[in-house]
């Protein structure tokens, strides 16, 4: 988490190399692809890094993301390692953003969890929140009752009250995360109540949607964690073209992770994260000082 941390900071003040992403979609397959490179300034290293979600690999035995990073050096672009972590390092670093931000626009007293979603970053965003913050109370939806009970389960054995929800239900929340691939909003936005706080994860290519632009026009507070990336890849920028959200409204979650704002009791605060090469790049990094000599 420190080091997600650092690197939201470091993006957020200018001091990152991050190009577009390159994104493949494979409809057919119910998957898709996106390369994401990224330095940050001063370090002997950058990354580039494949990742995939295909997502009815779960019907065949096998995890639905997958993937791998490579670091290069930078002084000389030499390849240093390959790290097939197989999605991993992802996972983690989604994560911690995703935690660091819903606990920091989270009201202080918040302490029930809806979490959109029943995969890999559905269980995560729910046990790392958990370890900033006390959850009294989680609610899980997914379209599919079953896999909502069993990611419930598993976290009662985790310490944390859990128990499937409606969407609607859900919407009623005081923290809610979204963890889908969904291509439309997953839940309405006038069943956010005041006070609330979405956190959006999953809407991370052009045609993903997860938060409803509805949603944005009543937020008081918006932080991405790359405003051109999420302009393109995130809900955020379907709020814009919608009209529902001005291009400008959003704040770097980094700067706000280094300095918390002011947070009206009633307001609905939004995050939208796209995932930022830099964050791999960090991660790499400090993955290679404790593996290479």
């Amino acid at each position: 988490m420190d080091t997600v941390r650092e690197a939201l900071i470091a993006h957020a003040e200018g001091r990152t190399t991050v190009p577009s992403p390159l994104h493949l979609d494979f409809p057919d397959a119910e998957g898709d692809c996106h390369v994401k490179a990224g330095w940050i300034t001063g370090s002997d290293t950058f990354t580039v890094k494949i990742a995939t979600g295909f997502y009815r690999n779960n019907r065949n035995g096998l995890p639905s993301n997958h993937g791998l990073v490579c670091a290069l050096d930078a002084r000389t672009g030499q390849v240093r390692a390959l790290l097939n972590d197989g999605g991993l390092l992802t996972a983690l670093r989604t994560a911690a953003a995703g935690a660091l931000i819903t606990h920091a626009l989270a009201r202080p007293d918040a302490t029930t969890l809806a979490v959109f979603g029943t995969g890999e970053q559905a269980r995560l965003q729910v046990t790392w929140l958990a370890r900033l913050r006390p959850l009294a109370r989680v609610l899980v939806h997914s379209r599919a009752l079953h896999r909502a009970q069993n990611l419930c389960t598993w976290l009662d054995t985790q310490g944390l009250h859990a128990r499937p929800a409606t969407a609607r239900t859900a919407a009623e929340a005081d923290i809610i995360v979204t963890t889908t691939p969904a291509t439309s909003p997953v839940l309405e936005a006038q069943a956010v109540g005041e006070g609330t706080h979405v956190t959006g994860i999953g809407a991370d290519m052009p045609h993903k949607n997860e938060l409803p632009a509805a949603l944005f026009g009543r937020a008081q507070l918006i932080a991405t964690d790359d405003h051109e990336q999420c302009i393109d890849h995130g809900d955020f920028g379907h709020a814009v073209r919608s009209g529902t959200a001005g291009r400008h409204t959003d704040h770097p979650a980094g700067l706000l992770l280094k300095n918390p704002p002011h947070r009206p009791l009633n307001a609905i605060t939004i995050a939208d994260l796209t995932g930022v090469g830099a964050l791999d790049a960090a991660l790499a990094s400090v993955v290679l000082r404790n593996l290479l000599p």
